[in-house]
This record gives C-alpha cells, sequence and structure tokens, in this order.
C-alpha cells in the first residue's frame, strides 16, 4: 500500500533528491577550499531549503572509514539512522532515507529503530538496504566479506524478511534460518498506519537487481549515458512484474555543476575535478570499485578519473540551466522515475538550481511547483 504522505509516491513525473550530504566532500573528491563540510549545522540547513523547494528526498551514503587522499574523502560522515531522525524531526514534506548495512545491525534492533523513525517523520521515514561491498568496512567490524555476491544477499533477503515479519505480526513469532534464529521475537511500535515505508536498493550486480525486483520500491542503479539506461529500466520494470508481480521505480543518480553559460560550468568542472582533484582518494575509490587500468582502455581510466573526482563515477550534468534541465528530461525520456543529485557544496549551489532549473524542469512537463505536486499519484 502507497503511503499518500510519502514524497516518494507523489504527483511529480520526475522525482529529486539529494545524495551523500552526511558524508564530507559529499560525492565530490576534490581538493578546493569550498568542499562540502558535513556538519549537522550544514545539512540541517540543506534539508530545510530541500524541503521547501519541493524535492522529494534526502539520501545518505552510509559510510564508515574515508578513501584517504589529502582530504580523507568521506571519512567524517554522520550515522545514516540517527542522521535521518534528526532531519526527519526538522522537516515537514521530504522524505528521509535511512541506508543501512545489513551486516552490520541486528534485524530486530533495526526493526525498532526504523519504526520509531517512521513515527518521528509521520511515515516520511524511507530505507536504503546495503547488503555489503567494502571490504576495508567489514574488517573495522571483524567480519569477512563473502566474495560471492549470492551470499550477500541471501543474507540481505533473510535480514530484510525478519523486519518485515517483525513489523507485520502481531504479537511474537519465531524464526530460524541460515543466518538468524529468534525466539518469541517481536516490534512494537509498528510503522505508521499498518503500512510499510519504501525501500529501495542499489544495485548494479545481477544479484542486486534481482533483490531489487523482489524486495524494493525503488531502484538506484549508476546510468553510463540515457540510450543504455532505458534498456536497463525495461528489463529492470519486466523482471518485477513478469516474476514478482511489482511495480518498480529505476532511479538513477548524477552530480550537477550548474552555471550561468555551459563555459563557466564546464571551466569549474575542469577546476576542482582536473586540477584541484584529490588523485590519492579517486585511485583508492576506483580500486576498490574494481576500476583498474589494465582493465580499461587509458582514454576511458582517465575520463573515470575526472567522473570519480567530480562526483564518485556517476554520470555529470555539467552546463548552463537549460543544459542540465535537457540533461535530466532525457534521462526522464529513458523511462527513469527520479534521480539523485549533489554539488561540490549543495548550499552554495542547491539555491541556484531550484532558482534556475527546477522552473525549466516544471516547463517540461517533468515536475510541479513545489506544493502542487504532494498528493499521492494515481497508482500505476
Amino acid at each position: 500500500m502507497r503511503r499518500p504522505d510519502n514524497a516518494m509516491f507523489n504527483r511529480n513525473r520526475f522525482k529529486l533528491g539529494l545524495f551523500s550530504p552526511n558524508c564530507a566532500g559529499g560525492m565530490a573528491a576534490t581538493r578546493v577550499p569550498e568542499r562540502w563540510r558535513a556538519t549537522w549545522q550544514n545539512n540541517l540547513e540543506l534539508a530545510r531549503l530541500a524541503d521547501a523547494a519541493g524535492l522529494e528526498f534526502l539520501l545518505p551514503i552510509a559510510r564508515w572509514t574515508g578513501y584517504g587522499g589529502e582530504t580523507d574523502f568521506q571519512g567524517d560522515s554522520l550515522e545514516t539512522i540517527t542522521w535521518a531522525a534528526g532531519l526527519l524531526a526538522a522537516t515537514s514534506r521530504i522524505s528521509v532515507f535511512a541506508t543501512a548495512h545489513t551486516a552490520f545491525t541486528h534485524p530486530l534492533v533495526a526493526a525498532k529503530q526504523f519504526a520509531t523513525i517512521d513515527h518521528i517523520g509521520a511515515g516520511r521515514f524511507g530505507l536504503n538496504v546495503v547488503c555489503g561491498w567494502n571490504q576495508p568496512e567489514y574488517e573495522m567490524f571483524g567480519l569477512e566479506l563473502p566474495q560471492a555476491h549470492g551470499a550477500r544477499y541471501r543474507y540481505g533477503q533473510a535480514w530484510l524478511d525478519v523486519i518485515r515479519t517483525a513489523w507485520q505480526t502481531d504479537g511474537e513469532f519465531d524464526w530460524d534460518d541460515e543466518f538468524f534464529t529468534l525466539r518469541h521475537a517481536s516490534c512494537l511500535p509498528k510503522p505508521v498506519g499498518g503500512t510499510l515505508p519504501p525501500i529501495m536498493n542499489a544495485g548494479s550486480s545481477d544479484e542486486g537487481r534481482e533483490f531489487a525486483a523482489r524486495n524494493c520500491d525503488f531502484l538506484f542503479t549508476v546510468m553510463v549515458d540515457p540510450d543504455s539506461g532505458a534498456d536497463v529500466v525495461r528489463r529492470m520494470q519486466g523482471m518485477a512484474r513478469e516474476r514478482y508481480q511489482r511495480e518498480l521505480g529505476v532511479f538513477t543518480t548524477t552530480y550537477v555543476v550548474c552555471r550561468p553559460s555551459d563555459a563557466e560550468a564546464e571551466e569549474y568542472h575542469r577546476h576542482y575535478a582536473v586540477e584541484h582533484a584529490d588523485r590519492d582518494a579517486v585511485e583508492r575509490l576506483m580500486t576498490l570499485q574494481g576500476m583498474h587500468a589494465q582493465s580499461f582502455p587509458r582514454e576511458m581510466i582517465d575520463q573515470l578519473r575526472v567522473q570519480f573526482a567530480g562526483g564518485h563515477g556517476v554520470y555529470p550534468l555539467v552546463g548552463s540551466p537549460d543544459t542540465v534541465a535537457a540533461g535530466l528530461e532525457r534521462i526522464a525520456a529513458a523511462g527513469f522515475a527520479g534521480s539523485t543529485i549533489a554539488f561540490v557544496n549543495y548550499l552554495d549551489e542547491l539555491p541556484y538550481f531550484v532558482a534556475e532549473v527546477l522552473p525549466r524542469l516544471e516547463a517540461k512537463g517533468l515536475r510541479l511547483p513545489a506544493g502542487e505536486g504532494l498528493a499521492e499519484a494515481p497508482a500505476a
């Protein structure tokens, strides 16, 4: 059952959210002095600005150790579950997700935490499930990262099944599987209104996409370009319908450099992502994600380095307001239900995006003015 008061189900055809403001540097591995500082006050001010602008959601990255380099990219980060609770208490319309590693929190603890946060936000909470990929973080917890994707997602499936059972069972229940043995388990309070919070998963592997098709309302996937992205959307939505009789919204993720002219935007992109890139952090991040120079042509690796410095390797939107709006329109035309956006400095750059890009998206029929898209969209 869709939640009418959760912005993820509103009437806007193309939804937008901010990604990674809880992490130092945000998505940009750069040494420029104006790079993002992930203080609580900055996050609070940003959340209220995004709420007033009518953006649909805030999505954090759950990061436990940084990527090193001169800036220790993403090394200083606000924990996502408590972050979500605080921001939901301080906003009124926007949906706020907690990003949770399945391996690092017991599902009964998580079930009660998430239900509590859901009440704080009066149904505006969302859950982003992470089944694991970053070996140094597992080592911090004294855990072994399963090398097989399938093993990670089997554990994630059991974890999520326990949580949903706790939310949907009156009284106590027992549980036995290869991962959990529970006796007289229960969870009160339940989530708001007897409905489940929206659930998302970010996956590009076959196992990750299968997990999303089976369990999630939304899949976030990295897009190489809108043309190839359209095929991913078709395949994922077809999988969810054919195998699980479910509707799946497919989102992608971008970073934005928007200036009055294309030339100004391209110059600033070169300034922070090339001339002042945190190169050591970029190399470590790319290595951890398997982007080795031996595996790709030299020119592709050089371009990937720019994108990883510019915005964690995701799709760049660099240009004037017309150019950025046209780029988002192409993503929507590919079938994506929405996208995350990120900036070098969210507080400095979001107001210009709101003032210049959002009206262009409204004129293209992709969004309604802030406040008008609040009512629930018709069920598909």
